[in-house]
């Protein structure tokens, strides 16, 4: 559990994570604005209306109800076993890599070793109807790099997935063990058939999970679990995938979020292997061994990863931009520049931002290299944005400016 919490704040963490109509981009305005998740549930119904629908911040101003407290004692009492854990926003050991994300969750649920964290990430990813020598590939891969030191990040599916975990455990204790990322609760296992392997993971290694407990495998929740994946690592490997797949979208997100990308190429007869050439002809790394990899990533830090601020000092951040006589900084727009809004009840910061983005969407690597802010800082201002209504975040991640702004905050 996070150093230092006390239940009460857990509760409130809990119970956040868990209210379906919040989401994690709204939760993370809220703890810029009220700071800590007890400090929100305190809050007035009125100060929680102007970032709210009126019947949910009226909601959260009431005790949970029966079903919601059964759920928030349901985790509170999964958590006093062995290494499990809740990984919030405010934990250190919350993987920091993840602030590279529109949307961080706000609650991790981990069973298994925390000091995983800690190592360096490599995803491994492919077709779930994998060949064998696909698997094999993916299993001596895994292994080649967790004997490096690297920690193996794959989602658990069947194929190229478990081959990749099953190889970073080979390597045995010594090795930079591996992390399955779940798309479902954490006390289930999907597919039923990696019971076992999910056992070994837990015992030697990490399962990692945003969705709550019991909480069943269902399609769109494994895009949801790829984004993590995508996060998590410093690169993402492709062993085998088919023209359209889910580990083409994952090594996408990878990219957009700054990550390498690495291919195995295959036969020009294998369907399994068009996946891997088509992002070897849109600029992925070529690799025929796990030693390519290692050294492409040598020299690379994962950019853009600073330790986030705790939400007492985002909420430091927020009440600066509304200041009265604050000013923006020499690179935001001001009056008459194009671009620049002087609308009120926007703050230095949102028009410095807000003139960055145009009609055409717009990525996150853009404007953090435009605006040089720390990622935090660019993802607090983008999501105050959003849910004021003055920019829509696209399918692929992206930001645009909606074309009639609603009345300002």
């Amino acid at each position: 559990m996070p150093l230092n919490a006390s239940e009460t704040e857990l509760r409130a963490w809990i119970r956040l994570s868990l209210e379906p109509e919040l989401g994690a981009a709204r939760i993370r305005l809220l703890l810029s604005v009220f700071g800590m998740p007890q400090d929100i549930v305190a809050a007035t119904t009125g100060s929680l209306a102007r970032y709210l629908d009126p019947a949910m911040a009226a909601r959260l101003r009431q005790p949970p109800g029966p079903e919601l407290q059964s759920a928030i004692d349901r985790t509170l009492e999964w958590l006093q076993a062995a290494d499990h854990h809740l990984l919030t926003l405010a934990d250190p050991h919350y993987p920091r890599a993840l602030y590279a994300l529109a949307d961080p969750p706000p609650l991790l649920y981990a069973h298994g070793r925390l000091d995983i964290l800690t190592r360096p990430m490599l995803a491994i990813v492919g077709a779930r109807h994998a060949t064998v020598d696909g698997e094999r590939n993916a299993h001596a891969f895994a292994r080649h790099l967790a004997l490096k030191g690297w920690c193996v990040v794959s989602g658990l599916a069947s194929g190229i997935d478990g081959a990749a975990h099953a190889g970073a455990l080979d390597a045995g204790e010594a090795g930079g063990s591996t992390l399955a990322v779940l798309g479902t609760g954490i006390d289930r296992v999907y597919p039923p058939a990696h019971h076992t392997l999910a056992h070994r993971i837990a015992t030697h290694g990490l399962l990692l999970s945003e969705f709550p407990l019991g909480t069943p495998g269902l399609p769109y929740h494994f895009p949801q679990r790829n984004r993590l994946v995508a996060a998590l690592g410093q690169g993402v490997l492709v062993v085998e995938a088919a023209a359209r797949s889910g580990s083409l979208t994952t090594a996408r997100l990878a990219g957009e979020l700054g990550r390498e990308v690495f291919a195995i190429p295959g036969s020009i007869h294998s369907p399994l292997s068009r996946g891997c050439h088509a992002l070897i002809r849109q600029g992925a790394k070529l690799v025929e061994s796990g030693q390519d990899i290692i050294e492409e990533l040598r020299q690379g830090a994962l950019p853009g990863l600073r330790t986030p601020p705790a939400p007492d000092a985002e909420k430091d951040i927020a009440a600066a931009d509304a200041a009265p006589g604050s000013a923006p900084e020499a690179s935001a727009g001001t009056a008459g520049e194009p671009g620049a809004d002087t609308s009120p009840g926007i703050g230095p910061d949102a028009r410095a931002l807000l003139g960055r983005i145009g009609r055409d969407p717009v990525g996150l690597d853009i404007l953090q290299a435009d605006l040089d802010w720390p990622i935090d800082r660019l993802m607090s201002q983008l999501t105050l944005l959003e849910v004021a209504g003055r920019i829509d975040r696209t399918g692929n991640g992206r930001y645009r400016r909606r074309s009639e702004p609603p009345a300002a905050l």
